[in-house]
């Protein structure tokens, strides 16, 4: 199965309680279209519309998929340099446009803003009953284990009668294999002269050869 090229409205606006930024348009070069093998847990094969439908122009719920009533927390670590939080902002419009999801929120765990309470807070008021608590960490640690799990539960104090679940960080999985390779691709091209500074790396002048 193959899913299209990504692609990042040029402005997306993300309010919070506590925060109002505007994600502007990545740099990076569309990732190309990327085929989707069977997941290394066994589990069975990824199907990128597995919880998601459009029918009549409006949102379907399936069975054990994100619905219409879910919020969508994307957690970072959070960082004291702006231009990597706003990236965070970027990374979830992107999610929310490629997805369908409704409710999808940024959080940063610590050092920035909007945090987890923030976040959680938000999705209620958007109309959540359940939000899902997706990190954006590469393998599981200390945060996985308890910090978000900690500032979780401190988030839903305020709101009873709403669930959340924190889903497994990302893992060993196949397609993060084409990510690196991308990275790597792209960095060797910037450092040749074929192509510009990553998002990553923009104004950094970091990506060369010492």
């Amino acid at each position: 199965m193959l899913i299209e090229s990504l692609s990042v409205p040029h402005t997306t606006t993300l309010k919070s309680s506590s925060v109002i930024e505007t994600a502007k348009k990545s740099t990076w070069a569309p990732i190309k279209s990327l085929n989707f093998r069977r997941d290394p847990s066994g589990i069975g094969n990824f199907s990128a519309r597995s919880s998601l439908s459009i029918e009549n122009g409006g949102f379907k719920q399936f069975p054990n998929g994100v619905g219409e009533k879910d919020g969508v927390i994307i957690v970072d670590h959070g960082s004291r340099r702006r231009e990597s939080n706003l990236m965070l902002n970027e990374f979830v419009a992107m999610f929310r446009e490629k997805t369908g999801y409704p409710i999808v929120e940024p959080a940063h765990m610590e050092l920035a803003e909007p945090s987890i309470r923030d976040a959680f807070g938000l999705c209620v008021h958007r109309g959540a009953d359940r939000v899902i608590v997706s990190p954006f960490f590469l393998f599981p640690g200390r945060h996985w284990y308890q910090d978000i799990p900690l500032l979780t539960a401190d988030a839903a104090k305020d709101h009873p009668g709403v669930s959340y679940i924190i889903t497994a960080p990302l893992g060993l999985h196949e397609l993060l294999v084409d990510v690196v390779n991308d990275r790597i691709k792209h960095c060797l091209s910037h450092v040749a002269g074929d192509a510009d500074e990553c998002a990553a790396c923009a104004g950094t002048s970091k990506c060369k050869l010492y």
